[in-house]
């Protein structure tokens, strides 16, 4: 489940809500939501290296996260719509527990902010454009400064 406390949500329709909601369960390690929450030809901005474009594109990189941290949890504070726009404030959580960006597993967890923005139509995430904390994410696990994993 996504969160034991509710989102605050404003300004969706219920299928939009839904829609939105799916797309985050899916980053749970269940890719498969995505063919229930964006459009084929969904646009993510940026792609992460080697990322392909469209829905299916993001499928091996949920899989990918979900063997690194097996026990992802997303938690959506805020959701707020308008006009075919959605925004999105959570945290993404976790155990490190496999490779993840070329830093093996430190077996610690992390909570990392996510900020996104949607373009929403019929129902569907059409773009997505994101910000992750992944500094922070590599402070938390041990990995930065540089060679600091390395040393411990």
């Amino acid at each position: 489940m996504i969160s034991e406390e509710e989102a605050v949500v404003s300004g969706l329709t219920a299928e939009e809500r839904t829609a939105v909601e799916t797309f985050y369960k899916a980053f749970e390690g269940r890719p498969e939501l995505l063919n229930e929450a964006v459009t084929e030809d969904w646009q993510d901005i940026p792609l992460a290296p080697g990322q392909q474009p469209g829905r299916e594109g993001m499928k091996p990189l949920i899989e990918g996260f979900k063997a690194a941290f097996p026990d992802t949890k997303v938690k959506l504070h805020e959701i707020i719509g308008a006009g075919g726009r959605v925004a999105v404030r959570a945290t993404i959580s976790g155990t490190h527990l496999g490779d993840w960006f070329g830093v093996a597993a430190t077996g610690k967890s992390f909570e990392m902010p996510i900020h996104e923005f949607h373009h929403i139509a019929d129902g569907m995430l059409t773009h997505t454009w994101h910000l992750e904390d992944w500094l922070g994410w590599l402070f938390q696990v041990g990995a930065w400064p540089a060679g600091k994993q390395e040393a411990a």
